[in-house]
């Protein structure tokens, strides 16, 4: 996958500002929304290759804007890796039976972010 953009679904700007900066600095293209419907409309003006996607957003939750991708034929490619804070074990289920491509653990290492988006992007880490 060449395509190398990172939607960020985050209602908590600070938040969503240091992944914004982490995912700049290690090469990747980002936009930033707050609210599920701007997600939504994000997504069909310019689908990224992957969503960055909060649980729990004002408007839409993310379990909604996970299913409402992996029901449209042009964001089928689209990965998905869900994040949530409340740590429990049915939210992640719940996450990956919809579709998520991955499910983090707020808060969660850089490391781990960076290797998984890298991994869903095909990005070489060697280069």
């Amino acid at each position: 996958m060449a395509d190398k953009s990172v939607l960020i679904v985050e209602d908590e700007d600070n938040f969503a500002r240091a992944l914004d900066i982490i995912l700049t600095r290690h090469g990747y293209t980002t936009h930033r929304v707050s609210d599920g419907d701007a997600a939504l409309t994000a997504l069909n003006d310019n689908p990224p290759a992957v969503v960055l996607l909060d649980v729990l957003l004002p408007n839409r939750s993310g379990f909604e804007i996970c299913q409402t991708i992996r029901q449209t034929p042009h964001l089928q490619d689209t990965r998905i890796v869900m994040m949530s804070a409340r740590n429990g074990q049915a939210e992640q289920r719940k996450g990956m039976a919809m579709g998520a491509d991955a499910f983090l653990n707020k808060p969660f290492p850089t490391s781990d972010l960076l290797s998984l988006i890298d991994e869903l992007t095909g990005k070489d880490t060697h280069a």
